[in-house]
């Protein structure tokens, strides 16, 4: 049976979506095509009706979750428009959060992994990365071009989740998450614009 174009695009937004999903759970080499096809409910056979490689599919993959990640901050910020970085802190650097194996952080869950990819994964992990640098500047007051600072509190948030999933000890990884977010409030308590002498 033939299937629509319509029907083709579902079954193949429907692949992407289960392969972000299976790859923040098991790594991009975690998972073969079989078993992610399965995940859509689809057979292998359609793969390469839909994708050029697996590169490809993680590529498309990738972003998808990384859009998905600053949709998730947006909201976080959303519901504190007064202070929108401790809202996003308070969500990302949680218990909670650092459970989400498959719709967590795509940087912590695949960051080493997109190290060793090629190139179409890695610009989409740039293009993500970049976003949530812009999106910290923007709420510490830096205009135009980061200078450093916003990059520097990704980096100690994405590494404290990071930390935090790689202990057993659930003090430890608490201590992680909470250090965290000391140093990221302290590095922004000069972030709003000062009055002019």
């Amino acid at each position: 049976m033939r299937v629509s174009r319509v029907q083709a695009e579902e079954n193949r937004q429907a692949v992407i979506n289960v392969a972000s999903r299976l790859f923040r759970e098991r790594g991009f080499d975690g998972i073969g095509l079989k078993d992610l096809m399965a995940g859509a409910g689809m057979t292998q056979g359609g793969f390469y009706k839909q994708f050029e490689s697996k590169e490809d599919l993680a590529a498309q993959a990738s972003r998808r979750a990384l859009t998905s990640a600053v949709e998730r901050w947006s909201a976080a910020a959303a519901s504190d428009p007064e202070d929108p970085l401790a809202a996003v802190m308070r969500f990302y650097l949680s218990a909670g959060h650092c459970r989400e194996k498959t719709d967590g952080c795509p940087v912590v869950a695949l960051g080493s992994d997109a190290a060793r990819q090629g190139p179409k994964v890695k610009a989409a992990f740039e293009a993500g990365i970049k976003d949530h640098v812009e999106m910290i500047a923007s709420w510490i007051g830096e205009e135009g071009e980061p200078d450093g600072k916003a990059m520097g509190m990704l980096s100690t948030m994405v590494g404290a989740v990071l930390l935090a999933r790689a202990v057993n000890d659930p003090e430890l990884s608490r201590q992680f998450l909470e250090s965290a977010a000391e140093a990221v409030l302290a590095q922004s308590v000069d972030r709003r614009p000062k009055a002019s002498r």
